[in-house]
């Protein structure tokens, strides 16, 4: 194993919760985006965590979860729906032509690419 056994911890001897090395958890165990990429949501608490050492950012960790503990999201209420909907409207709402775009405006531009072209018509 190697370096692997600075991680190897799966009786939470060392660390708060059991630990394995990077990529040999068991295969019950998941990441939050491993659950959201299977449709479900964690929740339960923290079950174990995967570390593994980055030479740019240090030692590096994710979260592990039951997947059967996990479950469908919750839904969400009409007025979360209606928020979600207005962010996402402003996101395509030109400032300049106040044109709703049906696609989300460049954060680099702040503007439709119309306006930001220069070829904005005169209303």
């Amino acid at each position: 194993m190697g370096g692997y056994r600075r991680f190897w911890d799966p009786d939470a001897e060392r660390f708060p919760v059991p630990t394995w090395p990077w990529k040999l958890a068991p295969a019950h165990l998941k990441t939050r985006d491993q659950l959201v990429a299977m449709g479900l949501r964690p929740h339960q608490p923290i079950t174990g965590q995967v570390m593994w050492n980055n030479k740019k950012l240090g030692v590096r960790r994710a979260y592990l979860y039951d997947v059967a503990l996990a479950g469908p999201p919750k839904p969400r209420s009409p007025a979360q729906i209606a928020s979600l909907q207005a962010a996402r409207r402003k996101r395509r709402t030109c400032p300049t032509c106040g044109e709703v775009r049906a696609y989300t405006l460049s954060t680099a531009l702040k503007e439709c690419t119309t306006c930001a072209d220069g070829q904005a018509v005169a209303a």
